[in-house]
C-alpha cells in the first residue's frame, strides 16, 4: 500500500528544523509538519494525529494572542512604614535573633498604667486555664499559660521599674514566686499529671492574687 501524505506547510514563525526519523509518523520541517501514515495503518489515527497537532498549534496561537493583548502592571512605590499606628510603632524593627527567646520576645512597651490593666487581662486568661485543665488538654493548657505569661512577666517588670525601691523589692519577691508556680504547673502539663496540675494551679492563682492587690 503507498504511504498517505497529509502536509500542513506554511506555518508561518516557525523555526523548527528536525531531521525526520525513520519510521517515524512525525516530520517536523522548516516549512511545516508532515503526518505519514505508515503501511498498515488506518485512516482513523492519522485523522487523530492531524487533529491532536492542530490542538496544540490552535492553543498556541491562543497563548501568543492572549500575551499580546495583556496591559502591564503598573507597581507603585513601597507602602509607608506600619510605625505610627497604635500597637505597631516598633513593628519595623529589626529583631536580634542572636538573643535568648525571653530577651527577644517583641512586646509594645506601655506606660505602668496601662501595663497594669494589660496584667489584668492576661491574669484573667491564666485563670481560664482551668477549662483546659479539666479536660486534660495539656499542650492547649502550656501554649496559653506561656504566652500569656510572656505578657505578664513584660507588663510586671514595666511597673515594678516605676515603683519606688521599697515597694520594688516586695513585688519582685511576688513576682517571682508567681513564675515559679506557673512553671510548675506548665511541667505538671508537660507530664500530664492532672494531680500536680490543680495543685500548681491552686498555687499559681493565689499568687497571682497576691501581686495583682499590689497593683492597684
Amino acid at each position: 500500500m503507498a504511504q498517505a501524505v497529509t502536509s500542513m506547510a506554511g506555518l508561518r514563525g516557525t523555526s523548527l528544523a528536525v531531521t525526520p526519523v525513520v519510521n517515524s509518523r512525525v516530520v517536523v520541517t522548516r516549512t511545516g509538519i508532515i503526518v505519514k501514515a505508515q503501511q498498515g495503518e488506518s485512516e482513523t489515527s492519522r485523522r487523530a494525529m492531524i487533529g491532536l497537532i492542530a490542538t496544540g498549534l490552535v492553543s498556541g496561537s491562543f497563548v501568543q494572542a492572549v500575551l499580546a493583548d495583556a496591559k502591564p502592571i503598573k507597581l507603585g512605590p513601597p507602602p509607608p512604614p506600619s510605625g505610627g499606628l497604635p500597637g505597631t510603632e516598633n513593628s519595623d524593627e529589626a529583631r536580634d535573633l542572636d538573643l535568648p527567646l525571653k530577651k527577644r520576645f517583641f512586646l509594645q512597651p506601655l506606660t505602668p498604667t496601662e501595663a497594669a490593666a494589660r496584667a489584668k487581662e492576661s491574669a484573667k486568661e491564666i485563670i481560664n486555664v482551668k477549662e483546659l485543665i479539666d479536660k486534660k488538654a495539656w499542650p492547649y493548657v502550656q501554649n496559653d499559660l506561656r504566652s500569656k505569661s510572656e505578657y505578664l512577666r513584660f507588663d510586671l517588670n514595666t511597673i515594678i521599674a516605676s515603683k519606688p525601691k521599697d515597694e520594688k523589692k516586695v513585688l519582685k519577691d511576688l513576682t517571682g514566686k508567681l513564675f515559679q508556680n506557673m512553671a510548675d504547673l506548665d511541667y505538671a502539663a508537660k507530664m500530664k499529671s492532672s494531680a500536680d496540675a490543680e495543685k500548681s494551679y491552686a498555687a499559681a492563682v493565689s499568687s497571682l492574687n497576691d501581686v495583682l492587690s499590689k497593683l492597684g
